[in-house]
């Protein structure tokens, strides 16, 4: 086939398209064991700040799917011709990029306040609320800040290089997604449950301005900005309660998860490189769909299938490694390990089963917002980012009970 891919002013081949997706892939599944190195050796953290395990999926998800809308919609507006290196309002680029972090601020703090209610439903021992509130949104916020920021850098040399920012966008921002909330998270909740009564307060009333602050902003933004908040919230709110239920499951299977803790490492790159396969697939039908290149049709296209293929190709590369370096860093770090064959078979699994759910889930989620007259850009990758919590803890705690 020698199908061409519009990229700016040049193309690419789609075996150059395919490589730019794999070279990003392995860097950020690479990248996103720091994250993994970290959970491994905090998880007495976990243990003794109550339901914190229950922040960590859903935190770790939401930076990406916000980042992730960001960079899907800058790659759309750069495919169509109207990008442009601006950041004053009504741009693209300002536009998106100040709605993005007020999206992190307002879903920072359902997060806290989903995660306290479902905890007491199920029995699960967690902090208060107010603790609860002020770790996820000063942790939230400054990793936003960070990672947004990073998805602007990437999606600025992507468009003066030429790159097809579909193939670049999902990986690098669900990376360092992994990589920026995990440690803020930890860090934020160890300094705010050590902290007096008066910090605590300082901090409430921090965190209360830049609430405030949020809502003040969002009557007062432009129309694109609108758009994105509108699309947005009730999409991420939701989608944020499947994070929070696989957090869940993590809390309940904890002890089992710390026993074999390079389960613990495996957990963020597994989820960062199925989650950036699945967001390549909807950022590139996304954008296809605005270009006319693909049909919103209930069967998949030749192109799309094409797509599918490519992604079990991915999984086929990249998931073998994840399993092996989870068991290798596992060793290195002294912490327990099931074996090497496990691990691998583990990741390779688990693995497929979610990738095959994501293929599904990003083109069907594509096809149906399309229809219904919405950005796909807005529904795809936060769909799939956060499916990828709930799908890939249920895939990787039954493959665990099956072989470990």
């Amino acid at each position: 086939m020698t199908r061409l891919a519009i990229v700016g002013w040049k193309t690419l081949s789609e075996h150059e398209e395919f490589l730019t997706g794999l070279v990003t892939l392995l860097i950020s599944v690479s990248l996103s064991f720091i994250a993994g190195i970290y959970l491994g050796a905090v998880n007495e953290v976990l243990l003794l700040i109550p339901g914190l395990m229950v922040l960590v999926t859903p935190s770790i998800n939401m930076r990406g799917a916000i980042a992730g809308i960001l960079t899907s919609r800058l790659s759309s507006s750069m495919h169509l011709g109207a990008f442009e290196v601006k950041f004053g309002r009504e741009t693209d680029l300002g536009d998106n990029l100040r709605a993005s972090i007020l999206l992190t601020v307002f879903i920072s703090v359902l997060l806290a306040v989903f995660g306290k209610i479902i905890c007491m439903i199920v029995g699960v021992e967690v902090i208060g609320l107010l603790d609860m509130v002020i770790i996820s949104v000063i942790s939230g916020v400054l990793a936003g800040i960070v990672v947004t920021l990073i998805g602007v850098i990437t999606s600025v040399v992507c468009y003066r290089r030429s790159l097809n920012l579909d193939m670049v966008g999902a990986p690098v921002v669900t990376t360092f997604g992994d990589m920026m909330t995990l440690p803020f998270l930890v860090v934020t909740a160890v300094l705010i449950m050590a902290a007096p009564a008066e910090i605590k307060i300082v901090c409430g009333v921090v965190v209360l301005v830049v609430i405030i602050w949020a809502v003040v902003s969002a009557k007062r933004a432009t129309v694109m900005m609108k758009d994105v908040l509108r699309e947005g919230l009730p999409l991420l709110a939701p989608l944020s309660l499947l994070g929070i239920v696989a957090g869940v499951l993590y809390t309940n299977g904890l002890e089992s998860l710390i026993a074999a803790a390079a389960v613990l490492i495996l957990i963020a790159p597994f989820m960062n490189g199925c989650g950036s396969i699945g967001g390549i697939l909807t950022s590139r039908v996304a954008t296809e769909m605005h270009m006319g290149l693909v049909d919103p049709d209930y069967l998949p296209s030749r192109i799309v299938l094409w797509h599918f293929l490519e992604n079990y190709v991915y999984a086929l590369l990249i998931l073998p490694l994840m399993g092996a370096l989870s068991h290798i860093s596992a060793a290195a770090i002294g912490i327990t390990t099931p074996g090497f064959t496990q691990m691998v078979l583990l990741s390779v699994v688990a693995g497929f089963l979610v990738i095959t759910v994501m293929n599904l889930l990003g083109y069907y989620t594509a096809v149906f917002s399309y229809r219904l007259g919405y950005d796909p850009d807005n529904f795809g990758v936060p769909v799939v980012t956060s499916s990828i919590d709930l799908v890939g803890a249920t895939a990787l705690i039954l493959v665990m009970a099956v072989l470990l």
